[in-house]
């Protein structure tokens, strides 16, 4: 019985330590742009039954039966799409979306299109507007060019993109941006990067306009911070290293009674 009490302890610190990881992961990223926190979500392993529940014993069935739980293990791990908080920015190409979707992002390296919360945009040599990055340049999909001689930037809450350019004072229209949504956003793929792939358990995107028939609307000159609450996270990585110390002492607990038993003798 001792034995099995040393597996049944090591799936709880097993899963325990992946809870770890994902709290640290979560505090790593407070400051991540547009990041979306995660949970760990448990389940129970199959259980040792014993004596099954209404089993005739002596011409009556039992009310209850004898099973014995064999542990627990991750079962998922949850992303929190939740709104994050607003910082103002006042950068021309800083974006945020109020709401549900993501900004398309096309990937030059690999034909892809990705999918993003982070809004903190800039432009390449030629203009065109893309992710913050020091690596790939991916470029807001559909694609949008601002002119050289630009000397502002207006986007409005429905995506419309329109700049002075030169001398021209009056606003000209350049594009429209499209954001994205996902029946199933818990199914995309997380790349790194602030990227999300599809998935067949995300289901096909829906592109449409910021604001309109339950799409986020756009807000220019601001970001959306991370949604982790660092004093929640703290809680959470407490109560999970407590849990992860009492499931050690029931592997030590087993192991003192495995030693009493190796120790005993016949007189």
């Amino acid at each position: 019985m001792s034995v099995q009490t040393l597996y049944t302890a090591a799936t709880g610190m097993e899963s325990l330590e992946t809870k770890l990881d994902v709290i640290a992961n979560n505090l790593a990223n407070v400051n991540t742009v547009g990041f979306k926190k995660d949970r760990a979500n448990f389940e129970e392993l199959f259980y040792r039954n014993d004596v099954l529940p209404g089993t005739e014993t002596q011409g009556q069935l039992t009310a209850n039966g004898i099973s014995t739980g064999l542990g627990t293990r991750v079962s998922s791990v949850q992303s929190n799409f939740g709104q994050g908080a607003f910082q103002l920015t006042n950068g021309q190409l800083d974006l945020a979306i109020e709401g549900r979707g993501f900004f398309p992002v096309f990937d030059p390296a690999t034909g892809e299109t990705f999918y993003t919360r982070a809004g903190n945009f800039s432009l390449n040599a030629n203009g065109e507007v893309v992710m913050g990055s020091a690596t790939v340049g991916r470029m807001l999909d559909p694609r949008i060019t601002i002119p050289e001689d630009t000397k502002d930037i207006v986007i409005s809450p429905d995506g419309n993109v329109s700049v002075r350019a030169g001398d021209v004072q009056q606003l000209q229209q350049l594009g429209q941006i499209q954001i994205a949504t996902f029946a199933n956003p818990d199914g995309l793929l997380k790349l790194g990067d602030n990227l999300f792939a599809q998935t067949e358990a995300s289901n096909t995107v829906e592109l449409g306009t910021p604001g309109q028939q339950g799409f986020g609307a756009l807000r220019q000159n601001v970001l959306e911070a991370s949604n982790v609450e660092p004093v929640q996270e703290l809680i959470d990585l407490i109560t999970t290293q407590r849990a992860f110390e009492l499931n050690s002492q029931t592997v030590q607990a087993g192991d003192q009674i495995l030693e009493l038993v190796a120790n005993l003798r016949r007189f």
